[in-house]
């Protein structure tokens, strides 16, 4: 018996390629694609790519080539169906039984899809040709919303000519109208009514871009009416399952690894039209941790941007204490509040995309800090206020479900909570607290560190170590040879160390002729600091901590050089520069 299509299409749209292969095969990102060692043949030199733009794999030193379910089958040698009832698993979706029941499901399923495509198809003409739909035309312009916003997300308005609902039951059964959601029983007049009329509305789609519930906006004042409604939740459609415009999003996962995920419909589209397109809404709901795990299978960082007003934060303050459950190692999830009460729309319509992202990169505050600063400012100077102030946080981290993640925030949680006493006692010792860093500084420390590159942070954690432990140096000099810093002060800061210490014979840093702000900003950003003092007098060690620091920074070259090659290949096609790239990654391999 055959899989129904749609069910196939799901599983493929929930899993990346690369995310399935990972499992077996350790992949690194080059480009648009990954590449790694093929797990069809033993080889040095990795043959194996991944696409997740178009979701296949191929092997250049077998040939081997396929879509997930090809290699599940190939590499765990299971026949289709085991490898479907797997993958389906591994989606998160329930295993499809060829029962009587599933096939009434999937016929029921696609009556559904059906009566919502209709739906918008007509509603969408009505907007876009009716002449009496010029005050939600008005309305869109006024948004600056142009003809090809609403066709990308296929915005309508429901008009009040046809009875709608009369429209399908010639085509369909009132049973199967009615569990579509989009009418009520009106009981005084026992009639159906079209619960979107007179709205402007903006179809829900699945994960796989099938229309499945209809969000409307009220364009005419009425105080006794919601602004915004939404279909209600029925057999194919749960709000807590569901984003908007995650169908489209997902796609650029395979080019950004972040997503914004905002409170409005007009949020999105207000993105969207701005160039920034990988962004979801919730639906109208508090913001459920299943939403937060379907996100973390396609985008690495999560930036939940909610309006700037008092409903938005606490909106936001919600979504926190929801979400911090399914934070992972390799996953980030982080809180932007926008200025003068701004919503996403309104703020990258004012000042452009590029502005929108900077604001971001300065503003954006991790997780779990945003819940501690919240609960900080509800402290008073009191015993009382304290031990809740504490026992609410220690409630936060438990919920937890990764043991290092809740292991590290409860950690930064005693940590700061501990300034709020005057003494500590640690090892039969008093010692006098460290005053807690303000708020505001601890922002602009954090604001500070984000306009950092990773390889920045790490020239920072070699510099230190170089001032740190002049002796240690001058003793292994051999470590440090052939060594390329990439960031322009710092290697004026590296270049000064050397040849003013006369290669550390000589070294003193305060006789050393170098600007101290450089050597500031070593002491304030160099990530392995308290590491490396913790390691002072155990040589071996700091030979393992530089020598793994140094691999780095010659990979990132090598790195750097690569992609010039990849890039100069894919235009000359020539076998010499061909030649140069296959050595460059042998010599990667070995790093």
């Amino acid at each position: 018996m055959k899989y129904p299509k749609d069910y196939l299409d799901e599983i493929k749209a929930r899993l990346k390629v690369s995310n399935v292969v990972s499992r077996t095969v350790r992949l690194k990102k080059r480009g648009k694609e990954f590449v790694g060692l093929s797990p069809f043949k033993n080889e040095r030199t990795p043959s194996f790519t991944v696409n997740d733009e178009k979701e296949f794999y191929h092997c250049f030193a077998t040939g081997e080539h396929g879509n997930i379910f090809d290699f599940i089958m190939k590499t765990q040698n299971l026949k289709f169906g085991e490898a479907v009832k797997f993958l389906s698993s591994l989606a998160g979706m329930k295993p499809y039984t060829f029962t009587k029941h599933d096939q009434e499901r999937e016929k029921d399923w696609n009556t559904y899809k059906e009566i919502y495509k209709i739906f918008v198809e007509y509603f969408q003409n009505e907007l876009l040709l009716n002449n009496n739909s010029s005050v939600a035309k008005s309305y869109i312009k006024n948004r600056g919303l142009k003809l090809e916003d609403v066709k990308n997300f296929q915005l309508g308005f429901v008009t009040n000519e046809l009875d709608f609902y009369d429209y399908l039951l010639k085509t369909f059964n009132k049973q199967d109208i009615i569990n579509s959601g989009i009418f009520y029983l009106d009981e005084k007049k026992q009639k159906y009514i079209n619960r979107f009329r007179e709205r402007i509305i903006f179809p829900i789609k699945n994960i796989s871009g099938d229309i499945i519930a209809i969000g409307g906006r009220a364009i005419k004042e009425n105080n006794f009416i919601a602004k915004y409604i939404n279909s209600p939740e029925t057999k194919f459609f749960k709000k807590g399952s569901n984003l908007y415009n995650l169908d489209k999003s997902r796609i650029l996962s395979n080019k950004v690894d972040y997503v914004y995920l905002v409170e409005g419909y007009m949020d999105v589209i207000g993105l969207s039209r701005n160039k920034i397109q990988n962004a979801v809404a919730n639906l109208g709901t508090a913001l459920t941790s299943r939403q937060i795990s379907m996100l973390c299978q396609f985008f690495d960082k999560i930036i939940i941007c909610f309006d700037g007003d008092d409903s938005g934060y606490k909106a936001a303050l919600r979504a926190a204490e929801n979400s911090i459950i399914e934070i992972k190692p390799e996953k980030k999830i982080s809180f932007l509040f926008l200025p003068d009460k701004h919503d996403p729309d309104t703020y990258v319509n004012k000042f452009g995309k590029d502005k929108f992202l900077e604001f971001s990169n300065q503003n954006a505050i991790e997780i779990h800090k945003f819940i501690f600063n919240h609960y900080f400012n509800e402290v008073d100077d009191n015993p009382s206020s304290k031990a809740i102030f504490e026992k609410k946080l220690k409630s936060i981290a438990s919920t937890i479900k990764d043991e290092f993640i809740k292991k590290y925030v409860l950690d930064y949680y005693l940590e700061e909570i501990s300034k709020l006493s005057p003494n500590i006692y640690r090892g039969n010792q008093f010692k006098q607290k460290i005053n807690a860093r303000s708020l505001k500084s601890t922002q602009k420390y954090y604001n500070e560190t984000k306009s950092l590159t990773s390889i920045e942070i790490k020239e920072f954690s070699f510099l230190y170590i170089l001032i740190k432990k002049p002796e240690f140096i001058r003793e292994n000099i051999h470590l440090i040879e052939n060594v390329k810093l990439f960031t322009n002060e710092n290697k004026i800061l590296f270049e000064a160390l050397i040849e003013q210490s006369n290669r550390f014979q000589e070294f003193d840093i305060n006789k050393l002729n170098i600007d101290k702000n450089l050597i500031d900003r070593v002491f304030k950003y160099a990530s392995i600091k308290n590491i490396w003092d913790k390691s002072l007098n155990n040589d071996e060690k700091l030979e393992n901590i530089i020598s793994e620091i140094i691999r780095d920074l010659k990979n990132y070259e090598l790195e750097i050089r690569i992609q010039d090659l990849e890039e100069k290949f894919s235009k000359d096609l020539s076998e010499d520069t061909f030649n140069q790239l296959k050595e460059l990654k042998k010599l990667q391999n070995l790093n």
